[in-house]
Order: structure tokens, then C-alpha cells, then sequence
């Protein structure tokens, strides 16, 4: 809640012309302001070498960041970008570059409320009632919260694009753990299906992505046919955030409850 500087009774239309008349100021307070929001802005995009992890420690991961600049390059600029709830969704949230009402059409679906689950049904419900191509990223525990809804899109011929996160565990809440509690694991691990087999079965196609190399094509090919794809990409574990790793969550765990014994 807020107090105002000047408050002013009046209806819109009569507010609305008396301000019309009013000269333009020569300065704005803010400009200076909004430049260094709007440069933060654009400095964020870049990807960032996490902080003490050697390039070679990380081995064989998929870059995240390649993966969303792909995305941009090859989805239709009215595509429905839907999410659940889960750190996988900072990679599109960081990296993505939506644009808003700009065009006249809004592009993201996700939750307020911070519900898991949402992104799967989400883009299917958009796919069936806008006919615009939905695109949905998702983890692995969000995406068994809801999977089953892939037989709903394929029962109504609405085609989704699923990117799928496995890092073989409830990535938030693990990191959520090991942050106030560290090295004390509990509920977390995930022995996962085969999550290319699971949608093969609803009628999906489906693909494992092992690297970056191999996603390019397999976006295009999810593009061009009439049916759904599920992508299920296999992330490492390490990889829990875009600015830091899990161990490193762990170790300033360790570090800060060691001080305060």
C-alpha cells in the first residue's frame, strides 16, 4: 500500500484532459533510474560463469542458456511459453525475452501461487483453445504431478512442446534443504520412469537430450510435425540455479553453521 504525493478526485475522462493540456516537464527525476534498470536488464541476459566452478568441472552438462537462445531463434513469436513451479523455470525466466502486450497477444502462462504441476495442463489448455503452438518447460517432479494430461492433447489433437528438466530429484526443495539444513537429504531423490517411453505411450513423441549439440534439430522437428514432443534434456544436479551450483549452496551451509557454533 501506498500514500500519495497529490490526490486528485476527479473522473478519468475529466483527469484524463486536464492533463492533456499540461506542458511536458524538461526533466524526469527517473530517467537516470530506468536506464540503470533497463541496462541491469539486458546484462542479465548474459550468461554468467558460475563463481568458483572450473569449465571442465562441469563436463558434458547441457548449457542452459544455448538451449533458451535456441528457443528464441526457432519458436513462432505468438508461442504460449508455459511453466510450473521449480527452479528449472529460471532458465526461461532469466534467458527468454518476452514480449509482453507488445504485439498485441500475451505469451506466458505460469503460476502465481507457486503451484508444481501447472505448465503441462497450462500450454495443453492453450494449445486446444487459442491454436497457437504451446511450449512448455517443465522438471521432472513437476511434470508427475500432471503428465497424465498428455493423453488430454492428444484425445483433442492439440500439439505442445515439452521441454522436460531431469535432474533426478525435487530440485527447490532440495536446494531449500541443503540451504538451511545441509547434508541432510530427505525426500527429495526421485527414481523417475522413462519419461521418452511415458510419452511414447500417450501418443507423444518423445527424445532424450544428452547435449547441447543435439537439441537445435530436435526443436526443428518437434516444429515441423502435426503431433506433440516431449524433450526431456538431462540435466546435471550440480546445475540448481543459473548463478551457483548445489554444492556450493551445501558448502555455505556448512560454512555458516560451523561460525555459529
Amino acid at each position: 500500500m501506498f500514500q500519495a504525493d497529490l490526490a486528485i478526485q476527479a473522473s478519468m475522462t475529466t483527469a484524463a484532459s486536464a492533463l492533456q493540456v499540461l506542458p511536458a516537464p524538461t526533466s524526469l527525476p527517473w530517467v537516470a533510474w530506468t536506464k540503470a534498470c533497463h541496462q541491469d536488464y539486458r546484462d542479465n541476459l548474459q550468461p554468467t560463469a558460475i563463481a568458483g566452478v572450473s569449465p571442465t568441472e562441469l563436463e558434458g552438462v547441457v548449457n542452459m542458456p544455448h538451449i533458451v537462445e535456441t528457443l528464441q531463434k526457432h519458436l513462432p513469436p505468438d508461442t504460449v511459453l508455459t511453466n510450473g513451479a521449480g527452479n528449472y523455470a529460471s532458465w526461461i525466466h532469466r534467458y527468454f525475452r518476452f514480449h509482453g502486450l507488445a504485439k498485441g497477444h500475451k505469451t506466458q502462462l505460469a503460476p502465481t501461487n507457486g503451484a508444481m504441476g501447472y505448465g503441462v495442463p497450462a500450454g495443453i489448455a492453450a494449445a486446444i483453445t487459442t491454436g497457437r503452438l504451446a511450449f512448455t518447460i517443465t522438471g521432472d517432479g513437476d511434470f508427475l504431478m500432471n503428465g497424465q494430461e498428455l493423453a488430454t492433447a492428444v484425445q483433442y489433437g492439440a500439439k505442445t512442446i515439452i521441454m522436460l528438466l531431469n535432474n533426478s530429484m525435487l530440485g527447490t526443495i532440495r536446494m531449500h534443504q541443503e540451504r538451511e539444513y545441509p547434508q541432510r537429504v530427505a525426500g527429495t531423490d526421485l527414481r523417475n520412469p522413462d519419461f521418452v517411453a511415458l510419452a511414447k505411450a500417450y501418443g507423444y513423441v518423445g527424445q532424450r537430450i544428452i547435449r547441447s549439440e543435439q537439441f537445435e534439430a530436435a526443436l526443428l522437428a518437434a516444429l515441423a510435425r502435426p503431433e506433440g514432443t516431449l524433450l526431456e534434456i538431462m540435466l546435471n544436479p550440480e546445475l540448481i540455479s543459473t548463478r551457483c551450483t548445489l554444492s556450493q549452496i551445501t558448502q555455505s551451509a556448512v560454512e555458516r553453521d560451523a561460525d555459529q557454533r
